[in-house]
């Protein structure tokens, strides 16, 4: 078999045999087929596409590239969550220990993020010591008596993804329907889920930027999930503006504490609500969604779920804070509206690029990040504003320049016009 041979036949629209997928991501890791060979198979996937099964088979040599997590010592039905990104997304914070609070077994593994703010390891590391290098024996330990526990993604687990990222990123490729599910998945499977709930974000402040797109790679992770013989339920939801108010590490972490007390913004809490409900479900803790999502309302209202969040923390080694000091260091600029309106969009992304700006965010791995500085919105898209009312709080350690303050302003459009908004929650597509 010749690697020239797969990259023609996928040139001229021809289907890849699992043998010739198998082969070419095992000859990849091995480093047996170069960078340019790769780079030119993965520009004909990007242009011609894959179908389904030779998604499925893709997915399967990424799998097959590393190990695969034993979770059979942890209890019960293992479940696992995926965001495709979005700006102010804490939905992990609160999602994990509140399903976890009614028993179901969350063993989540995390990444770090690149781009705007951190991934859900450097939001908890706002706490000072927490451990997310566990054991096997550690992480499965917890798992068993607390129902959650979060570490971080081992090179282990589906190093093929890490190579064909790399050089995605650098190849035009990474926009591919296929290639970004198969990086998705093989991930989630490789974790060891029985369960996995999927948040596709969709809209200006998403990678996904139409319904066509989004439903697309739902589709294909779902049908990706059943070919292992897991239950995935993709839901697809709006990102055209931050979700919650709270845009940065720790200000993301405080969010998420108020919205475990029942204190959150609505559209963070009905999320998570309604994502639980189906992790629930299909853990077979619950004989329906309506029962499973009233059970996960109930664990919010008695503060069990706040609970378990404390405890998540304590038992992984993190410090906690008093919120009402734990920003004490950075100086609070409030930028306020010039006119009166209906706020009829915010520009998420841009607010996103802006508090990487302030060092909420980080463009290279290594790069550090400070867990403190953000943005917090005082309005959303539908609020209504007065000259001089404030649109966002900017938490900073450095002067802010008046082009700043100007980029973030414009972030909001105001219309005198009444707005009808759209549902959170577009779509939801299940196995």
């Amino acid at each position: 078999m010749r690697m020239m041979d797969i990259i023609e036949k996928k040139r001229d629209h021809k289907a890849l045999t699992q043998e010739e997928i198998a082969f070419f991501i095992h000859g990849y890791v091995n480093q047996s087929i170069p960078d340019y060979q790769v780079s030119a198979l993965l520009m004909a996937i990007y242009l011609n596409g894959m179908s389904t099964e030779e998604t499925v088979f893709l997915t399967e040599a990424i799998v097959a590239s590393g190990d695969v997590l034993d979770l059979s010592a942890i209890e019960g039905i293992k479940v696992d969550k995926h965001s495709t990104g979005g700006v102010g997304d804490k939905t992990t914070l609160v999602l994990a220990p509140l399903v976890a609070s009614l028993g179901v077994k969350v063993a989540k593994l995390s990444g770090r993020g690149l781009g705007h703010t951190g991934g859900t390891i450097d939001k908890l590391e706002s706490f000072e010591g927490f451990n997310t290098s566990l054991s096997n024996e550690t992480f499965i330990e917890q798992v068993n008596t607390l129902g959650v526990a979060v570490a971080g993604q081992t090179q282990s687990l589906a190093p093929a993804d890490k190579l064909l990222y790399a050089l995605r990123d650098v190849t035009g490729t990474v926009s591919s329907i296929p290639l970004i599910a198969s990086s998705i998945m093989s991930k989630k499977l490789a974790a060891g889920a029985d369960v996995i709930v999927l948040d596709v974000k969709i809209g200006q402040g998403a990678f996904m930027k139409t319904l066509d797109e989004a439903r697309a790679l739902s589709s294909l992770m779902v049908a990706i999930g059943r070919s292992f013989g897991k239950k995935v339920t993709a839901f697809i939801t709006r990102m055209d503006e931050p979700l919650g108010f709270a845009i940065g590490n720790r200000l993301e972490v405080l969010e998420a504490m108020q919205t475990l007390k029942g204190q959150g913004p609505r559209d963070l809490t009905d999320l998570c609500l309604e994502l639980g409900s189906y992790l629930v479900y299909h853990a077979g803790l619950s004989d329906s969604l309506r029962s499973a999502r009233d059970a996960c309302k109930a664990q919010i209202d008695n503060l069990q779920a706040y609970e378990t969040f404390l405890e998540l923390i304590e038992r992984q080694g993190g410090t906690f804070f008093d919120p009402q000091e734990s920003l004490i260091s950075t100086e609070v600029i409030a930028i306020k509206a010039t006119q009166a309106g209906v706020v009829h969009a915010i520009d998420a992304l841009a607010l996103g690029l802006s508090a990487m700006q302030l060092g909420a965010g980080r463009v290279t791995k290594e790069q550090s990040i400070d867990h403190e500085v953000g943005l917090v919105l005082n309005a959303k898209v539908g609020s209504q504003v007065e000259e001089e009312d404030v649109l966002v709080y900017v938490y900073t350690k450095q002067p802010l320049e008046h082009d700043f303050i100007e980029a973030v302003r414009g972030c909001f459009t105001l219309d005198t016009a009444e707005l009808s908004l759209p549902p959170l929650i577009l779509e939801v597509i299940e196995h």
